[in-house]
């Protein structure tokens, strides 16, 4: 028999016991460890923190600072509406998380329950639009369009919804009374989100969990000065959440107005010509594909030649920036994101990047000159450019024989800068040049006209543009030879046969890689915003300014005001004998060359024009037309995509934007009473000490006036007009052509 202890406990037993009496011990001294260190040792920072529990603060939001234009009309403004706003903290504590107060509430405004709920959920990863990415402890609006009925609906029945809000309060609108849209310039708002409160709480300007922050344009750029501050109040209250004292107030600081370089009038015209030119090009028909221009975007750039500040900058397809007031509904969101919507949101005057055709043509003269070759000096202009198997063709195959520079900018001989780059790829040593021995005067030319990097102007997500130079080629190989070797055949399709040279040979300066970038085909790639930039150095003497949209901020009371004066950022590289003949051929352009069907009556002789038309080449795609042109005082520059020519497509719109500046009639005569800006705008507009501007008067609506002259004049159909513009005499000429794709020409698709 085995022998058992008095006790009854087995060996075992009593080891168990004592395994149990040490966690006990362990546990115990744990927990009173954890006690002295939190009512010994941080027990005056814990009942500090503690007592902070008896204040509550309540947030007045600061009003958000208007964007005015050049003459303090505004562009962005508030508005008092009724906001109706959901507590997601209150709704939760409910037994269906508040899903009967929130179907309740849809009926009083009218709403699906369905919408009401996507609005008070919280974004994610695997949530879509619409729902809340701001603070779950802020107040959600559902709608900031609610009636003086529903709001007294929900306010006299609170009980019926606990956590439901219906207050007035200051909303964003777009746009101000100058009725022009300018959507992409503006931006939006929408909520802060938690993250961007604790990256911002230790720097000078924290974010309040009732904030609302740009997202977009110059309401992302000027947020800081727009913003304001929030006032605080907080007051002490008792354990039972009865207000007992005031213990600190902070009285709320309006953000500050941004006063723009954009002239709404002028910003008005821009964007109706625009959109007027597309649709009168979708009329137009193609005949290599076999069907109509897409003519499905597009960008026009008003800009003060001497400074660099936007007068008007519009992009197509455009939108309401509206929608984004107060949350935004599923349909909007997919209106404006979708992969059928064309993307409305980017701004093409920055973001849309394409292969410039013949106004890249100003580079390559530049860079010509720069290698030894005289401005007027005589260069063959063929009807075509042979290279072992390869013909480049110049348009319809005209031949002008032996011409200047000068001259081969006026007619867009592409022959001429065919052979002089194809010349210099041969002199740096062709397609396997000794280390050290390339001069590149093309590409280096592209870089110091500012090509390849951003402009710099002051709306975010710029993008860059490409200049496709041998680091370019020999990064871009790296990066796409296993996929090119992979895909690439020697006798497949045309992609197929670029795949395997690319494989090959992609990091190399190819003969036909030269040849094609000197007309700014191939890989080159370049924005609306650059073209302004370097044609408006060509017409201002060589200066390359920064362009800027912000022109000033005054504070709400005017008593506070910082301009924002223009910035330099270099010069062309070219010399003022080169300018000058550049002016000349740029004039040639309107009065003889490829925009003067265009042109015809212009009075040149009181306001003198330049232009370089263009017409860029886009695999698998209809070309895109470019219009670069200046006077004076202005650089306009516009370009659609899938289009045709370039003064095909945009010379009657950027000559009506010329008409409605200074004031040309139909019949060449000039009326300055109906000039919107014949000269740059000067000087501020004057902000009054309550805040209110002191804006001129809107005289007119151009959109308005178009559709009245439209029924005053129906004969005329499309054809009307915003005030300030006329119709521009049409003379027929070769240009209205398409000019044929250039067989055996290299290109990768852009």
């Amino acid at each position: 028999m085995t022998n058992i202890p008095e006790t009854g406990r087995t060996p075992r037993v009593q080891t168990r016991l004592v395994v149990i009496q040490i966690l006990v011990l362990s546990l115990l001294g744990t927990l009173g460890g954890r006690l002295w260190y939190l009512q010994i040792r941080e027990g005056a920072a814990y009942q500090k923190e503690a007592s902070g529990n008896h204040v509550q603060q309540v947030v007045d939001p600061a009003v958000r600072g208007d964007i005015l234009d050049a003459r303090g009309v505004p562009l962005a403004d508030n508005e008092t509406r009724l906001v109706v706003s959901a507590s997601r903290t209150d709704l939760l504590k409910q037994k269906d998380d508040g899903r009967a107060v929130l179907t309740k509430l849809a009926g009083v405004l009218g709403l699906r329950p369905e919408e009401v709920m996507q609005k008070v959920r919280l974004c994610d990863a695997k949530t879509p639009q619409p729902c809340w990415n701001g603070s779950p402890y802020q107040p959600i609006p559902i709608t900031d369009e609610a009636t003086a009925k529903q709001a007294l609906q929900i306010r006299e029945r609170s009980e019926d919804f606990p956590g439901i809000t219906a207050e007035p309060e200051a909303v964003r609108r777009y746009p101000g009374p100058g009725k022009s849209n300018t959507s992409q310039v503006l931006g939006y708002l929408s909520p802060v989100t938690d993250d961007e409160i604790q990256k911002a709480k230790d720097t000078d300007s924290p974010y309040l969990r009732s904030d609302m922050v740009g997202r977009s344009g110059l309401e992302r750029t000027y947020d800081k000065v727009l913003r304001g501050k929030a006032g605080v109040t907080r007051y002490e209250v008792d354990n039972l959440g009865r207000v007992i004292g005031k213990a600190k107030s902070d009285a709320a600081e309006p953000g500050s107005n941004l006063v723009t370089s954009i002239d709404s009038r002028v910003q008005r015209v821009a964007e109706y010509e625009l959109d007027k030119a597309m649709k009168a090009a979708r009329q137009q028909f193609d005949k290599i594909t076999g069907t109509n221009y897409k003519a499905d975007s597009g960008a026009v750039v008003v800009m003060e030649a001497k400074t660099g500040r936007i007068v008007a900058m519009a992009s197509a397809p455009t939108y309401d920036p509206n929608v984004w007031v107060g949350g935004i509904s599923a349909k909007d969101y997919k209106a404006l994101t979708g992969k059928d919507s064309d993307y409305p949101l980017l701004n093409r005057a920055i973001q849309g990047q394409a292969a410039p055709g013949s106004t890249f043509k100003v580079v390559s003269t530049a860079a010509a000159v720069e290698a030894g070759y005289p401005f007027d000096g005589r260069y063959p202009c063929t009807s075509s450019y042979s290279v072992g198997g390869q013909v480049f063709k110049n348009f319809e195959g005209e031949n002008f024989g032996p011409i200047s520079l000068g001259r081969a900018l006026e007619v867009s001989c592409d022959t001429v800068f065919y052979g002089l780059a194809d010349r210099e790829w041969k002199k740096d040593g062709g397609i396997n040049p000794k280390k050290g021995r390339p001069k590149d005067y093309f590409y280096k030319a592209a870089h110091q006209f500012g090509l390849g990097k951003e402009t710099g102007i002051d709306l975010p997500n710029e993008v860059t543009g490409r200049v496709p130079d041998r680091q370019w080629k020999e990064a871009y190989w790296k990066a796409n030879k296993d996929a090119w070797c992979k895909t690439g055949k020697k006798d497949g399709s045309y992609v197929e046969k670029i795949a395997y040279e690319n494989c090959l040979e992609g990091n190399k300066m190819r003969e036909g890689d030269s040849i094609n970038y000197s007309i700014g085909q191939g890989d080159t790639l370049v924005t609306p915003i650059q073209e302004a930039v370097i044609y408006g150095a060509v017409a201002n003497g060589g200066t390359m300014y920064q362009p800027t949209i912000g022109k000033a901020v005054i504070s709400a009371d005017g008593r506070s005001v910082r301009e924002i004066k223009p910035t330099r950022r270099g010069k062309l590289p070219v010399s003022r004998a080169t300018l000058s003949g550049m002016n000349d051929a740029f004039a040639g352009v309107i009065t003889r060359g490829t925009a003067a069907w265009k042109f015809g009556g212009w009075p040149q002789n009181k306001i003198p024009l330049h232009a370089k038309t263009g017409t860029a080449e886009v695999y698998g795609k209809q070309t895109t037309s470019w219009l670069a042109t200046y006077s004076k005082d202005y650089t306009v520059i516009m370009t659609i995509a899938q289009a045709g020519t370039g003064s095909g497509a945009s010379g009657e719109a950027v000559r009506n934007i010329y008409s409605a500046l200074y004031g040309v009639q139909g019949d060449g005569s000039i009326d300055n009473r109906k000039a919107l800006l014949p000269a740059p705008q000067k000087g501020l507009p004057k902000v009054r000490t309550d805040g209110t501007i002191a804006a001129p008067k809107i005289a007119r609506d151009p959109a308005k006036d178009a559709e009245a002259a439209q029924k005053n004049n129906p004969t005329n159909g499309d054809d009307q007009q915003p005030a300030g513009t006329t119709p521009s005499p049409t003379t027929g000429n070769r240009d209205t052509r398409r000019r044929p794709r250039r067989r055996g020409s290299r290109r990768m698709p852009s």
